[in-house]
């Protein structure tokens, strides 16, 4: 049995410039014994078929600037297992697109310089499924898709909702738990989502042997441990160079 530290959706290279270390200090706090990263590793924004904005980096430098973020991320969490995202898969759709079989795709792995992490669609810890949860939306994607599938489940993707549920019946007990993102919403990325009314909530989550799930928030506000002002002055520089952040921004 293991406590497993869950990381959200980070969508390099547009994470808060402190949730890498909020992850670290909550997982140092809860004693974890293992990792799984939620997905979304990366946005690949330049690579969407959706609209996508005409001023923002290159595919080539998007790409670069969220291999490095995602070595820091390596660095920091040498091994971990990662549940492949719908963003993850964007470079994969584009090739498919064009006509590219799979066989000359780089694996993840060798793309993101991660050898050690073990990129699936799903992984399963003490009974607990793990999946991004793309196809899944609203407050209560997590508890329905552990509904569906007869098991405890963690789930990504659903930015704008976090926390866990329960269900029991005779026989057993499970819960959906929505482990949040750790995305900038200062980033161009995100621009799509600045009129709505519901925002991301930063967080990330825990699972105790098992049989209780947790959301923990991440205090990003004004004044708190993990607001952005508390970046250092090296994150801070690079997280202009990366995100390209707007005046207008929220």
């Amino acid at each position: 049995m293991a406590t497993v530290g869950i990381i959200g959706d980070t969508h390099a290279p547009f994470t808060h410039p402190m949730y890498r270390r909020f992850c670290a200090d909550t997982f140092a706090r809860f004693g974890v014994d293992e990792i799984v990263h939620i997905g979304d590793v990366v946005d690949a924004h330049a690579l969407s078929f959706w609209d996508h904005d005409p001023d923002g980096r290159s595919a080539a430098d998007e790409a670069e600037l969220a291999a490095l973020e995602v070595g820091e991320w390596y660095k920091q969490f040498p091994t971990l297992k990662v549940c492949i995202g719908n963003h993850d898969e964007r470079h994969y759709r584009v090739a498919k697109k064009a006509g590219m079989p799979d066989r000359y795709i780089r694996p993840y792995a060798e793309v993101w310089r991660t050898p050690k992490w073990d990129w699936k669609m799903q992984h399963a810890v003490d009974g607990v499924l793990y999946e991004h949860g793309t196809g899944s939306s609203g407050k209560d994607a997590a508890f329905d898709r552990a509904v569906a599938q007869r098991c405890s489940m963690a789930i990504g993707h659903v930015h704008c909702y976090a926390g866990v549920k329960y269900h029991a019946n005779p026989f057993n007990r499970i819960f959906g738990l929505n482990v949040g993102c750790g995305i900038d919403l200062r980033a161009y990325a995100f621009d799509y989502g600045r009129a709505f009314v519901v925002r991301p909530i930063l967080g990330c989550g825990i699972v105790v042997d098992g049989e209780v799930g947790m959301f923990v928030p991440m205090a990003c506000g004004d004044g708190e441990r993990y607001h952005r002002s508390r970046a250092t002055k090296a994150q801070r520089k690079r997280l202009e160079k990366f995100h390209e952040m707007k005046e207008t921004a929220l």
